[in-house]
């Protein structure tokens, strides 16, 4: 991680924290997962509502007014509401893809949840991801969520990011450990 996206990441996992007690205090980390779900859906659709977020050009009273209008129009929670009109109020929404990301992290946390990061040759069927699901349910003994990619450089199996652990079964992975040990050989 970068320097710059490291001290994001910081920022952002002090005001999640934060927002992630308010709410479970209040019981209502359900609300929050919908906010971030709602957010995350929202960062990604709106360039304006990115804009907003981490230019310099607009003030803080005009990022305030646009928070305040985007959680009262999204139905956010008092605490995801309150949180980012704070953040807002430090200049500190340039961090908010790191805020919902670590709320994401701290939610599933909480649900006995990981999210394990699969790319493979070709699109899982349903029944695969659901096989590979249960595996790593037994391995980790916590329900787990798979954040699916394709990528057809593999040629054949997949990659598996879970936590700290990478399982690596592509052919591609295969083919650059054979390639090495022929070149040992001669």
């Amino acid at each position: 991680m970068s320097e710059p996206a490291s001290i994001s990441a910081s920022i952002a996992g002090r005001y999640a924290i934060a927002i992630f007690e308010l709410s479970r205090e209040a019981k209502g980390i359900k609300a929050l997962e919908g906010d971030v779900a709602a957010l995350r859906e929202a960062l990604a659709s709106s360039a304006d509502l990115r804009d907003v977020a981490v230019s310099p050009v607009y003030t803080r009273d005009e990022q305030m007014n646009a928070v305040a209008a985007l959680a009262s129009k999204m139905g956010l929670s008092s605490a995801m509401s309150n949180g980012l009109q704070l953040m807002a109020a430090k200049r500190r929404l340039f961090t908010l893809p790191h805020l919902l990301s670590a709320l994401s992290n701290l939610i599933a946390e909480e649900k006995g949840e990981v999210t394990a990061e699969v790319t493979s040759a070709s699109e899982l069927s349903a029944a695969q991801a659901k096989k590979l699901a249960e595996t790593l349910k037994k391995q980790t003994g916590k329900t787990v969520k798979l954040d699916t990619a394709v990528d057809e450089s593999l040629i054949g199996g997949m990659i598996v990011k879970l936590g700290s652990r990478m399982i690596d079964t592509s052919i591609r992975a295969k083919l650059a450990t054979l390639k090495n040990a022929m070149k040992e050989v001669g």
